[in-house]
């Protein structure tokens, strides 16, 4: 998401799509990871035979997933997005308004994430001055930005799906505070059909991110081509090439990120 962001000349909370909610939570990652020393994430991807084969799944979801998007199949994209759905997080037993807590090998298990409006206390953009005479600056009263396909979500359930990983299965062992928010916002998307459906119809008819969506399957596929290479220096020039790009943004989103990872932790340990 930041190459493809970077590649667009764009910071995503600035106009008024990515600027609340689940983008929130997407922009924080993003911006926590690029923040970081290159050396560690390339140690990660490069050095691990099985993070090669998943960053290869990550990239051919994403590019599959986009095709059905362009074809505008909307029952094959929407079976396949409902496998991954069924096969990462179950079934589960959500209630009419697609909020029941998820299931996981029947035992019953409390979401992760709070709920959007919480989680726009985190939003970079609330802290943008608006522009009244612009109508597609996030005002105050409408940060939750249009809807999106959310297509890395939907192609990081469906990587884990094609490669059988069960992630709240490793959660409950391990888990580190960005692995926590990357399965979080994914199950918040995923356990309810009203989002899912409404991220399939973005999908297939709401192209104001279709060059986003775009940008991204490009830089999928680049940093997957990166990896097999095994080439480290390659690595960290397309790192800090993005990071270049997003550091005047770094501190203010490294504040914001704890305040939210910490959110969360208390959450969690509320509902233990």
């Amino acid at each position: 998401m930041g190459t493809a962001w970077a590649n667009s000349l764009s910071y995503p909370w600035e106009h008024g799509y990515y600027v609340g909610g689940i983008e929130t939570v997407k922009v924080n990652i993003m911006l926590r990871i690029y923040a970081n020393q290159w050396h560690v994430y390339a140690g990660l991807a490069i050095l691990n035979p099985s993070a090669r084969t998943q960053i290869n799944q990550f990239s051919k979801s994403a590019t599959e997933l986009f095709k059905l998007m362009l074809g505008g199949d909307k029952e094959v994209l929407r079976e396949r997005i409902y496998r991954g759905r069924d096969v990462v997080f179950g079934a589960g037993n959500p209630g009419a308004d697609g909020e029941g807590e998820p299931e996981l090998r029947g035992k019953k298990r409390s979401p992760i994430f709070l709920s959007e409006d919480i989680l726009d206390r985190f939003s970079l953009a609330r802290t943008l001055p608006t522009k009244p005479n612009d109508p597609t600056f996030p005002t105050p009263s409408h940060r939750r930005g249009k809807a999106n396909s959310h297509l890395s979500l939907l192609a990081m359930v469906d990587c884990w799906a094609n490669l059988g990983i069960q992630p709240l299965v490793h959660l409950d062992l391990a888990a580190t505070p960005i692995f926590r928010m990357w399965i979080g916002v994914a199950e918040y998307l995923f356990r309810s059909p009203t989002r899912l459906d409404a991220a399939i119809e973005a999908a297939l008819c709401d192209v104001s991110h279709r060059s986003d969506d775009l940008e991204f399957v490009i830089a999928a596929r680049g940093w997957s081509q990166c990896v097999s290479f095994g080439n480290f220096e390659l690595y960290r020039q397309r790192f800090m090439e993005t990071a270049e790009f997003f550091r005047p943004r770094f501190e203010e989103a490294v504040r914001v990120g704890s305040a939210m990872i910490q959110a969360i932790m208390e959450d969690v340990r509320e509902g233990s």
